[in-house]
């Protein structure tokens, strides 16, 4: 029950964030500042989680690991200029 639960959020933001209905669903509208895309980041804060729960974690998408800045360090004390 809980992972049809989540699979049902994952799906409602994909709708959500891609918009069919061109602004006519829309929580917060956007031209209000500061505020306006909260509703937005809120929709991949849960597509993200979602996707978390399913095994597919894109939040460490980008993030580095610690072995690969030290190999680089490395690498760069080693260059001679």
């Amino acid at each position: 029950m809980k992972s049809i639960m989540v699979a049902l959020v994952g799906i409602v933001s994909i709708i959500y964030l891609i918009n069919p209905t061109a602004g006519v669903l829309e929580l917060i509208p956007d031209n209000i500042p500061l505020v306006g895309n909260l509703d937005e980041a809120t929709a991949v804060a849960l597509l993200v989680s979602a996707l978390r729960y399913f095994g597919i974690d894109i939040a460490n998408l980008f993030k580095r690991d610690k072995e690969t800045k030290a190999s680089k360090l490395a690498e760069h004390k080693d260059l001679k200029y």
